[in-house]
């Protein structure tokens, strides 16, 4: 068959990484804005802005988890589409996504009903205080309405991406990103709805679109097309996509674990100040992860397909470009974080003692932050490979073996406990990008070689 994304084979790696990865890494960028910007406008709320602030924070792990469903099917299942386009074999890759769409509704009803029902106690699980349960409920219960879009959007917008087309899918994020950031003032503190508001602007921002990806992915432009007759749950299909997206969930879903954990043993030592500190440290996090992964998303494509062609020349030197990329933007910010702590915290809030305490915790917290460039590299690479067994492994031991038992462990070493909470984060995660470097090195390998066999045999 006739193969129209044969320029991911063809096109030179570095050009075409750029190409690829400059509407993605824009649209990471804009998310991180849409991600943030309640946040931003709730932290400056006249009078509770703080409280406001620390009670939506609490709901991040929450939100987390709904992300992380979402990552369940599609980065499991777009690299798998890309694969399968690499082979030539479009009508498995417009199967694959039919069902993935498919799953992803059921998911969404459910979790719907989930938060609709069990919210609050969720909510006083994951860190609220008297003070600001009522924040985090109002939020919560108006974004649990938009669910079902904020799955299909993150879910199907992955298909996009692994087809090529980056500026379409940089175009979905821009459209909602813009729309909420206009909405948000008007809800906020026109119609003087709080934090009510900023998750309104947020599902209908959502809302829109999702339209726009069900619309194009449906339309003539696309690659692979839905259609009614693959829009059903087949085991076949969804199965391996599930197995392979099993490390990107674990990866968000370990995130809202790991929110938990700091959230209780901060409101433990530190109070609703520390909490409040860590909303804006997790929101500064997202300046490191989301421009890294846009760079990750840009190179999906032309890893998946060239794996899935046998070109082992390509894959190895996108992989390189890769974490050449990463390294540099994750030591650039690092560098700015440890130099302008206050210039971050500023951005959440005007509090003063909010600010010092945030700039304090910024410099412990991201200490290890400049190598992780590594671990967003190797971890991403070995997605777009299919390699599922060692994306897990370097999910669990980052998060669970590492991180998790260092949260409750710190503050038994260190006399100021609240700073031993925050140390946990950088001595995990130079731990992590260690493991995850050896084991890469080894993993790496043995798929290169496979793909050596793999050419032999087809020749022989």
């Amino acid at each position: 068959m006739n193969n129209d994304r044969e320029f991911l084979g063809t096109e030179p790696v570095g050009k075409l990484l750029f190409k690829l990865a400059i509407p993605t890494v824009a649209a990471q960028i804009v998310n991180m804005l849409y991600n943030i910007v309640d946040r931003i406008y709730i932290g400056h709320m006249p009078g509770d802005g703080k409280l406001a602030l620390t009670g939506v924070g609490v709901c991040l792990p929450i939100i987390m988890i709904v992300s992380a469903f979402a990552a369940l099917v599609s980065s499991g299942g777009a690299p798998r589409a890309s694969i399968f386009i690499g082979q030539g074999d479009k009508d498995t890759a417009e199967k694959t996504m039919g069902s993935c769409l498919a799953l992803q509704v059921i998911v969404s009803i459910v979790l719907t009903v989930i938060l609709l029902l069990f919210g609050r106690p969720l909510l006083m699980a994951f860190g609220a205080s008297e003070n600001t349960i009522d924040y985090a409920v109002a939020y919560m219960n108006v974004y649990a309405i938009g669910t079902i879009f904020v799955q299909i959007t993150l879910g199907m917008n992955a298909f996009i991406t692994a087809q090529g087309f980056a500026t379409v899918s940089m175009l979905t994020v821009l459209i909602g990103a813009v729309l909420n950031i206009v909405l948000d003032p008007i809800f906020i503190f026109v119609c003087k709805m709080g934090v009510s508001g900023a998750a309104l602007a947020t599902i209908i921002s959502q809302g829109v679109s999702c339209v726009w990806v069900l619309v194009f992915l449906a339309g003539k432009k696309t690659s692979l097309k839905l259609k009614k007759e693959t829009l059903r749950i087949a085991g076949k299909y969804v199965l391996p996509c599930m197995a392979l997206g099993l490390a990107p969930f674990i990866m968000q879903a370990s995130e809202s674990v790991i929110a938990v954990c700091f959230n209780a043993s901060l409101q433990r030592y530190g109070g609703d100040m520390a909490v409040a500190a860590m909303t804006i440290l997790t929101s500064v996090t997202q300046f490191a992860a989301l421009p890294v992964q846009g760079v990750a998303q840009g190179a999906q494509p032309i890893s998946s397909y060239n794996y899935g062609a046998g070109n082992k020349e390509r894959v190895k030197k996108t992989f390189f470009i890769l974490l050449t990329v990463s390294l540099s933007y994750t030591i650039i910010l690092w560098c700015l974080v440890m130099l302008f702590p206050q210039m971050f915290a500023l951005m959440f809030t005007d509090n003063a003692a909010l600010v010092e305490f945030a700039a304090k915790a910024l410099r412990i917290y991201y200490f290890g932050m400049g190598i992780f460039g590594i671990q967003m590299a190797c971890q991403m690479t070995f997605i777009s490979l299919g390699n599922a067994k060692a994306s897990i492994i370097v999910a669990v031991v980052r998060k669970f073996v590492l991180l998790i038992p260092l949260i409750y462990i710190m503050p038994a070493l260190i006399a100021d406990k609240t700073i031993g909470v925050y140390l946990a984060e950088p001595i995990a995660d130079t731990l992590a990008v260690t493991f995850t470097g050896i084991l890469f090195i080894f993993e790496f390998r043995k798929a290169l070689r496979g793909m050596d066999n793999s050419m032999r045999q087809l020749e022989a």
